[in-house]
Protein backbone atom coordinates (compact mmCIF):
# COMPACT_ATOMS: atom_id res chain seq x y z
CA UNK A 1 0.00 0.00 0.00
CA UNK A 2 2.49 2.65 0.90
CA UNK A 3 4.30 1.47 -2.64
CA UNK A 4 1.38 2.04 -4.35
CA UNK A 5 0.43 5.20 -2.43
CA UNK A 6 3.71 6.61 -2.84
CA UNK A 7 3.39 6.06 -6.98
CA UNK A 8 0.07 7.85 -7.11
CA UNK A 9 2.02 10.98 -5.01
CA UNK A 10 4.91 11.21 -8.04
CA UNK A 11 1.99 10.99 -10.51
CA UNK A 12 0.28 13.54 -9.10
CA UNK A 13 3.76 15.19 -8.65
CA UNK A 14 4.57 15.31 -12.17
CA UNK A 15 0.94 16.26 -13.24
CA UNK A 16 1.23 19.85 -10.84
CA UNK A 17 4.73 20.35 -12.59
CA UNK A 18 3.55 19.68 -16.01
CA UNK A 19 0.61 22.19 -15.17
CA UNK A 20 2.64 24.81 -13.29
CA UNK A 21 0.72 24.46 -10.50
CA UNK A 22 1.98 23.26 -6.82
CA UNK A 23 -0.07 20.62 -5.35
CA UNK A 24 -2.77 22.69 -3.65
CA UNK A 25 -3.53 24.20 -6.73
CA UNK A 26 -3.93 20.60 -8.39
CA UNK A 27 -5.83 19.38 -5.04
CA UNK A 28 -8.38 22.77 -6.10
CA UNK A 29 -8.49 21.61 -9.73
CA UNK A 30 -9.33 18.16 -8.91
CA UNK A 31 -12.62 19.15 -6.43
CA UNK A 32 -13.56 21.63 -9.64
CA UNK A 33 -12.92 18.96 -11.79
CA UNK A 34 -15.08 16.35 -9.52
CA UNK A 35 -17.86 19.00 -8.62
CA UNK A 36 -18.14 20.74 -11.90
CA UNK A 37 -18.51 24.01 -9.52
CA UNK A 38 -17.79 25.31 -5.99
CA UNK A 39 -17.86 28.68 -4.14
CA UNK A 40 -14.73 29.76 -2.50
CA UNK A 41 -16.20 28.71 0.59
CA UNK A 42 -16.75 25.56 -0.15
CA UNK A 43 -12.87 25.33 -1.51
CA UNK A 44 -11.57 26.99 1.56
CA UNK A 45 -13.75 23.86 3.36
CA UNK A 46 -12.60 21.18 1.12
CA UNK A 47 -8.84 22.48 0.89
CA UNK A 48 -8.81 22.92 4.64
CA UNK A 49 -7.11 26.78 3.63
CA UNK A 50 -7.82 30.61 4.99
CA UNK A 51 -10.43 32.10 2.61
CA UNK A 52 -7.22 34.16 2.15
CA UNK A 53 -5.40 31.52 0.44
CA UNK A 54 -8.28 30.43 -1.76
CA UNK A 55 -8.36 34.09 -3.12
CA UNK A 56 -4.47 33.65 -3.87
CA UNK A 57 -5.00 30.48 -5.74
CA UNK A 58 -7.97 31.27 -7.41
CA UNK A 59 -6.13 34.13 -8.82
CA UNK A 60 -3.03 32.17 -9.55
CA UNK A 61 -5.60 28.96 -11.43
CA UNK A 62 -7.27 31.89 -13.15
CA UNK A 63 -4.08 33.68 -14.68
CA UNK A 64 -3.18 30.09 -16.01
CA UNK A 65 -6.67 29.95 -17.60
CA UNK A 66 -7.91 26.78 -15.73
CA UNK A 67 -10.69 28.34 -14.10
CA UNK A 68 -13.40 31.28 -14.28
CA UNK A 69 -15.05 32.80 -11.75
CA UNK A 70 -19.10 34.56 -12.14
CA UNK A 71 -21.45 35.61 -10.02
CA UNK A 72 -23.79 33.28 -8.78
CA UNK A 73 -27.05 34.00 -10.14
CA UNK A 74 -29.18 33.51 -7.12
CA UNK A 75 -26.66 35.29 -4.49
CA UNK A 76 -24.57 37.98 -6.71
CA UNK A 77 -22.56 38.43 -3.37
CA UNK A 78 -21.57 34.73 -3.97
CA UNK A 79 -18.80 33.66 -6.72
CA UNK A 80 -19.02 29.93 -8.73
CA UNK A 81 -15.72 28.57 -9.24
CA UNK A 82 -15.71 26.70 -12.63
CA UNK A 83 -12.87 24.66 -14.05
CA UNK A 84 -11.89 25.99 -17.75
CA UNK A 85 -12.31 23.51 -20.88
CA UNK A 86 -8.79 23.68 -20.75
CA UNK A 87 -8.25 22.48 -17.52
CA UNK A 88 -10.83 19.81 -18.43
CA UNK A 89 -8.76 18.75 -21.54
CA UNK A 90 -5.27 18.64 -19.68
CA UNK A 91 -6.62 16.39 -17.32
CA UNK A 92 -7.87 14.20 -19.82
CA UNK A 93 -4.92 14.23 -21.78
CA UNK A 94 -2.77 13.82 -18.65
CA UNK A 95 -5.27 11.20 -16.66
CA UNK A 96 -6.99 9.70 -19.59
CA UNK A 97 -4.44 7.04 -20.67
CA UNK A 98 -3.99 5.90 -17.05
CA UNK A 99 -8.02 5.56 -16.96
CA UNK A 100 -8.19 3.73 -19.64
CA UNK A 101 -5.52 1.23 -18.90
CA UNK A 102 -6.98 0.73 -15.32
CA UNK A 103 -10.67 0.33 -17.52
CA UNK A 104 -8.61 -2.53 -19.18
CA UNK A 105 -7.13 -4.01 -15.94
CA UNK A 106 -10.16 -4.18 -14.26
CA UNK A 107 -11.82 -5.83 -17.63
CA UNK A 108 -9.80 -8.88 -16.46
CA UNK A 109 -11.87 -9.40 -13.29
CA UNK A 110 -14.58 -11.07 -12.31
CA UNK A 111 -18.03 -10.01 -10.53
CA UNK A 112 -17.28 -11.49 -7.62
CA UNK A 113 -13.22 -10.20 -7.43
CA UNK A 114 -14.59 -6.65 -8.27
CA UNK A 115 -16.89 -6.96 -5.31
CA UNK A 116 -13.83 -7.64 -3.22
CA UNK A 117 -11.76 -5.13 -4.33
CA UNK A 118 -14.45 -2.50 -3.98
CA UNK A 119 -15.05 -3.63 -0.16
CA UNK A 120 -11.33 -3.40 0.07
CA UNK A 121 -11.32 -0.15 -1.01
CA UNK A 122 -13.47 1.15 0.65
CA UNK A 123 -12.88 -0.28 3.71
CA UNK A 124 -9.01 1.21 3.14
CA UNK A 125 -10.37 4.78 2.84
CA UNK A 126 -12.64 4.26 5.60
CA UNK A 127 -9.77 3.69 7.55
CA UNK A 128 -7.44 6.84 6.46
CA UNK A 129 -10.54 8.83 7.08
CA UNK A 130 -10.36 7.63 10.44
CA UNK A 131 -7.23 8.28 11.33
CA UNK A 132 -6.66 11.13 9.50
CA UNK A 133 -9.47 12.65 11.87
CA UNK A 134 -7.81 11.29 14.45
CA UNK A 135 -4.45 12.82 13.88
CA UNK A 136 -6.75 16.34 13.37
CA UNK A 137 -7.91 15.98 16.27
CA UNK A 138 -4.04 15.84 18.08
CA UNK A 139 -3.84 19.21 20.11
CA UNK A 140 -0.45 21.08 18.55
CA UNK A 141 1.36 19.82 15.35
CA UNK A 142 4.17 18.07 15.86
CA UNK A 143 7.70 20.11 16.58
CA UNK A 144 10.66 17.48 16.14
CA UNK A 145 11.25 14.10 17.73
CA UNK A 146 9.39 12.50 20.65
CA UNK A 147 10.02 14.00 24.09
CA UNK A 148 11.45 10.99 26.01
CA UNK A 149 12.48 12.67 29.27
CA UNK A 150 16.10 14.01 29.74
CA UNK A 151 18.78 13.90 27.25
CA UNK A 152 20.68 10.32 28.28
CA UNK A 153 23.96 11.90 29.98
CA UNK A 154 25.63 8.32 30.37
CA UNK A 155 26.87 6.53 33.79
CA UNK A 156 26.53 8.65 37.24
CA UNK A 157 29.90 10.04 37.58
CA UNK A 158 32.11 9.08 41.10
CA UNK A 159 33.30 12.26 42.85
CA UNK A 160 36.28 11.76 44.64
Amino acid sequence: MRVHQAAVDALDEAVADRLGVNRTDLRCLDVLLRLGAATPGQLATELRLTTGSVTAMLDRLARLGYLSRSPDPTDRRKLIVRPSEMAGRLAGELYGPLAAEGARAVARYTVAELELLIDFLRHSRQLQEEHLARIRAMSAPHQGPPHQGPPHQGPPRRKG
